[in-house]
């Protein structure tokens, strides 16, 4: 391309774990290299933004440690690049293949365990590996790393999973955000807040353990303990009845008892729940009155309140305070958690539902480093896993218990390949590890749950070096198991352009044309306004959380603070919340020079009482532990949260760590009820001078 000449601009989808999926325009220079990738302007959700991270993709796709060939392993386990020799892909793809078959001769085929999440969000890539789990009668996995926690506290309440319209933020005049940071992380929210701000004078407010990004631009900011929602979302509804800004009317249409509700919250008001949160009386009041009195009042739910084992309990009181306040009744009114239900998508093709058995077990991906230590609660002490196919996913630092899931991939006996774009902890780990493509070098269709568009992505480049996309190889495993599915037999393309034919939603080719299909619903429909997602169209003060999940018991009967957490204790003073950095997505981004530049290193964020209290300066090392383990890192004296919590910034690499152990390793694997879920935001620590 000339030196004058402007870059070719070709469409897009961001793929990473993010609930915008922002729509790109990427800058192609030539067929193997990107420039900038900005947010389509065309789009009305993305409008032109998109988060600095994806902004620099160049840094992450042209990388210089980008995998390039099959590799199979020669040293020791962990040692990283050096301890792995290039081999060929037939080579690899057959080694794969001869020891999955021979794990499942010698102990069944539910001894191997295809293991994923959401490396890319793209459906084709991601989702996939099911389709080879299903025709190999492979163990099945329960996906429990981000949203379990928060989708039963949202279905228990609401019944399906959309909400209003993300489009009418810019409508409301008053914008809650509550557990969520969209300034690090769905930047695009933060458009549609600026608009509401400039054109209708809306107020933010905030509810976060910790001063955010997103919580230095609110007007109020209630920084509450961890895990303690609950409680306040109680308190607010107890106002609301008290104060005569309960909807009665909506109530008596759509709500199932608040009767029941009205009464329970009787001694649930703002005293009960200061001493709870740790807010003062005044500020849970002025938050209620301001709610209450503000008709077009949206609640923007986020994941990170929910990452407690009280958390889908949490999500379910805090749904709860739209509808007895009959929010949902008014343009930019009622709440959002996700879309994901609203697109009419048939998985069948893609996930090889047609050939799953629903006998075959299942396993917690959070709880990898037990499944893999052969827990007895898991299962795997009488039946353990032998063998691992692992894409989109690198739980050497994403999952909990750290130290266990290291113990875990040492095993002598376990068989692992990891196909990856980087070499990960995890693919340090494996025995074979193959070369894997970025969005950019493949095909696919994508959902959202911060908006309303299906997307369809074309490959925008070639793939780099030997490459292959999460389908190929796939299909490639499948020719040589014996894998029989018509989903084998087509490329990444034949299967978008079926799935969206099966679905009704046209063709593949006219989708790409187009871009994007908006799969709105009325906005009155997406209020609820023709009823919630249960039989009856009625919201449920009073789950069935039986039908939820199967840890039921511990469920409150109505909205409650749950009383289940790692309570702080004397010897554990402090709550930890692990959040999301700016610059990182879990543990993408991390290898990028720019976002480890811009996080710098590891710090714990302390308010200065307590780091005065444990004769710790801004800046010392400190060591943070419990009974799962210790790491080092550097105190930042921070007054943005209360005294005894406690914030380290994330997700860091192990190896970013002093000792080689990053902050997971102090989280539990148990998982919170009703139907599992990681709890990264529920641990309870020490922290002393290192």
């Amino acid at each position: 391309m000339p030196l004058d000449a402007a870059p070719e601009i070709v469409p897009s989808t961001c793929p990473h774990d993010c609930p915008s999926a922002c729509a790109l325009d990427v800058e192609r220079l030539d067929a193997h290299t990107i420039g900038r990738v900005h947010g389509a302007k065309s789009n009305p959700y993305t409008a032109g933004v998109v988060c600095a991270k994806v902004a620099r993709y160049a840094e992450r796709v042209h990388h210089p440690a980008r995998l390039t060939r099959p590799l199979r392993r020669v040293g020791a386990r962990g040692e990283g690049i050096g301890a792995f020799a290039p081999i060929g892909w037939d080579e690899a793809l057959d080694e794969v293949a001869d020891r999955l078959k021979a794990t499942a001769r010698e102990w069944g085929s539910e001894a191997v365990w295809p293991y994923f999440y959401a490396g890319t969000m793209g459906l084709v890539q991601r989702d996939g590996i099911d389709r080879l789990r299903h025709a190999m009668r492979y163990a099945r996995q329960h996906s429990t790393f981000c949203v379990a926690l928060a989708d039963a506290g949202w279905r228990a309440g609401v019944g399906v999973k959309y909400g209003t319209d993300s489009r009418e933020i810019q409508d409301a005049d008053l914008i809650v955000v509550w557990g969520g940071n969209p300034v690090n992380t769905q930047v695009n929210v933060m458009t549609h807040v600026a608009r509401a701000r400039k054109q209708r004078g809306a107020k933010l407010v905030v509810v976060d353990p910790y001063r955010t990004g997103t919580a230095e631009q609110a007007d109020m900011h209630l920084a509450l303990r961890p895990g303690t929602d609950g409680a306040l979302a109680c308190a607010v509804m107890h106002v609301l009845f008290r104060d005569g800004w309960a909807d009665r009317a909506f109530m008596q249409r759509y709500a199932d008892c608040p009767g029941a509700l009205e009464d329970h919250l009787q001694t649930r008001g703002p005293g009960w729940a200061a001493r709870i949160t740790g807010l003062s009386v005044d500020e849970i009041e002025a938050f209620a009155a301001l709610y209450g009195r503000t008709d077009r009042a949206y609640m923007r739910v986020g994941y990170g309140f929910t990452r407690s084992r009280n958390g889908a309990a949490n999500m379910h009181a805090v749904t709860s305070i739209p509808t007895v306040a009959g929010k949902w009744r008014h343009p930019g009114g009622g709440a959002l958690y996700s879309n994901a239900e609203l697109f009419p998508v048939d998985f069948t093709l893609i996930r090889g539902l047609d050939a799953m058995d629903k006998s075959t077990r299942v396993l917690d991906q959070a709880r990898i480093g037990p499944v893999l230590a052969g827990d007895p609660r898991d299962g795997t002490d009488r039946h353990p896993v032998k063998a691992m196919f692992i894409q989109n996913t690198n739980p050497m630092m994403v999952a909990p218990e750290t130290r266990k899931v290291r113990e875990g991939f040492l095993r002598e006996d376990l068989f692992v390949c990891v196909h990856e774009q980087f070499m990960t902890e995890t693919a340090a780990m494996a025995d074979i590890v193959l070369p894997a493509t970025t969005f950019l070098e493949h095909d696919d269709i994508y959902l959202a749950g911060g908006h309303t568009y299906l997307q369809i992505a074309r490959r925008v480049i070639e793939p780099l070096g030997a490459c292959r996309s999460n389908h190929e190889v796939l299909c490639g495993l499948a020719e040589r198991l014996g894998a029989d599915h018509p989903g084998f037999r087509m490329t990444a393309w034949e299967i978008v352009d079926a799935t969206l034919r099966a679905s009704g939603l046209g063709d593949a080719g006219t989708a790409a044309e187009g871009r994007w299909i908006d799969c709105a619903k009325p906005s009155a429909e997406m209020r609820f306004l023709g009823g919630f997602g249960h039989a009856d169209g009625r919201f449920r003060f009073r789950p069935d959380w039986s039908a939820v999940g199967r840890d039921a018991e511990r469920m409150p009967a109505l909205p409650d603070h749950l009383a289940i957490v790692d309570e702080a204790d004397d010897e554990h003073p402090f709550r930890l919340v692990t959040a999301p950095a700016r610059n990182y997505l879990n543990s993408s981004f991390t290898e990028t020079p720019t976002s480890q530049k811009r996080e710098k290193r590891p710090t714990i964020k302390l308010h200065p009482a307590d780091l005065a209290a444990a004769g710790i300066g801004d800046g010392d090392r400190v060591q943070v532990g419990n009974r799962r383990a210790s790491i080092v890192v550097h105190a930042e004296a921070f007054d943005g949260l209360q005294r005894g919590v406690a914030v380290i910034e994330s997700l860091w690499p192990n190896a970013a760590f002093e000792e080689g152990l990053g902050v997971n390793a102090l989280v539990s694997a148990d998982p919170g009820p009703p139907y599992g879920g990681a709890v990264y935001h529920d641990t309870a620590i020490w922290v002393r001078p290192a």
